[in-house]
């Protein structure tokens, strides 16, 4: 594989934002519309496709002292947004700053409209004062600004592609289970050392953050708790599962820290680091393993959502948590054989599992997921495996992968579309 075309895929996809990405999206996109605007609209009109209501419907903002919605989180970044800052482009606002968008909020200025569109991440902002207009449009990642508008016209200039990945597919074809295996064991460390030890040091202290206090069901809490009780096994499984969902539970219910995202994810940041983390300090194992299981399960992450795409009805946690299986069974000696039937074995165990919107429950399905991960490492590292015509699964990993983004894009588009009716009835 060509190093520096992975190198890039890392540094577009690994990133800091801080709360769910999708609202976090929105913020930016109205922050960027206000600055173009040159002051703080007196109207916004929000235009967002079926996935970005989804996403952002019920889960808490950061910083804004338990406010959540579309309207919430586009006045948040219109009033006190930095747009320079992009996914942490609320990271600083203050409370004054939250009792003004809650008068804002009162005032009904802001009107959201279901965009029918074909593109999963779409958000287009308008905002108004007086005859001034600027506009904003997002499309297929989070901070892909596809149009800028003042006043009706084009700022040309401030366009960007439009593509789902800033890093294009030929780029990502060199993509292959084999090949992130084989790469993960002779990659120079000084190359990625440094990205992975922000992913061990922001997903960390958020997790811990997680079982220190009550956040959302608090599922990462509980499960450590019964650990103590002698309810739960004190064991890896159970730990890492404790480790991983206490991520999801703060995150999910608005804490302010920052996470490391992996495909446009926070939680799928947090599934791909946090259980591989907990495992290697429970076995003691060097920095360097460590280091190289996270390119392992973050990379494998990344190669299974580039099938699925950005937002779906698959659940993304889902496509980390098959990763960290392969990881897990990599940290246990695996070959190459071994690593990719534990990634078969996940996918072909929970890829029935939805995407809902984002909120409490993700931090279940991290667990979920995680518990699945050690299933299909432990299968696999003894040989045991689903095969060819099992369901989904194909006659190797890549077909497997193949099949699940099938699943995702044409099987469940329908899903979607029912999912959105069941969050919103009229």
């Amino acid at each position: 594989m060509n190093i520096e075309k992975i190198l890039d895929i890392l540094k577009e996809e690994i990133v800091p934002a801080e709360g769910c990405t999708e609202p976090i999206a929105l913020a930016y996109a109205s922050a960027v519309a206000t600055s173009i605007l040159g002051s703080i609209p007196e109207s916004i009109e929000v235009f967002v496709s079926g996935n970005m209501i989804k996403n952002v419907k019920s889960v808490k903002i950061p910083n804004s002292n338990g406010l959540i919605g579309i309207e919430a989180a586009c006045v948040m970044g219109a009033i006190a947004g930095d747009a320079s800052k992009e996914l942490m482009v609320i990271s600083n606002i203050k409370e004054n700053d939250i009792k003004n968008v809650r008068q804002y909020l009162k005032n009904k200025v802001v009107t959201v409209i279901h965009e029918k569109t074909d593109i999963p991440l779409y958000a287009k902002i308008i905002v108004y004062k007086e005859k001034e207009s600027a506009l904003v449009e997002i499309k297929h990642f989070h901070t892909n600004i596809t149009k800028i508008e003042k006043n009706g016209k084009e700022i040309k200039n401030r366009i960007c592609e439009d593509v789902e990945f800033k890093t294009p597919y030929e780029k990502r074809e060199q993509l292959s289970i084999e090949a992130i295996y084989e790469l993960s064991k002779k990659i120079d460390l000084s190359l990625i050392e440094d990205i992975f030890e922000q992913v061990i040091k922001k997903n960390s202290v958020i997790a811990n953050a997680g079982l220190r206090g009550e956040y959302g069901v608090n599922i990462g809490c509980m499960i450590n708790k019964n650990i103590q009780k002698g309810l739960y096994g004190d064991d890896q499984r159970n730990r890492c599962a404790s480790f991983a969902s206490a991520g999801g539970d703060a995150r999910m219910s608005g804490c302010a820290l920052p996470v490391m995202t992996t495909s446009g994810s926070g939680n799928q940041g947090m599934a791909a680091s946090l259980p591989v983390i907990q495992y290697c300090k429970d076995k003691n194992l060097s920095k360097e393993t460590l280091i190289r299981a996270l390119f392992f399960s973050h990379l494998s992450t990344i190669h299974i959502k580039s099938s699925v795409g950005r937002l779906s009805a698959f659940c993304g946690v889902i496509c980390a948590t098959s990763a960290v299986s392969g990881a897990l069974a990599y940290l246990e000696g695996g070959d190459y054989k071994t690593v990719s039937m534990a990634i078969t074995n996940s996918l072909g165990n929970v890829s029935g599992v939805i995407c809902d919107g984002a909120k409490a429950s993700c931090a279940m399905k991290i667990a979920t997921g995680v518990y699945s991960a050690f299933d299909s490492s432990m299968l696999a590292l003894s040989n045991r495996a689903l095969h060819d015509g099992e369901g989904i699964v194909g006659n190797d990993v890549e077909e497997t992968i193949k099949n699940i983004g099938i699943l995702a894009n044409a099987g469940m588009k329908e899903t979607d579309s029912i999912i959105l009716e069941i969050m919103t009835p009229s």
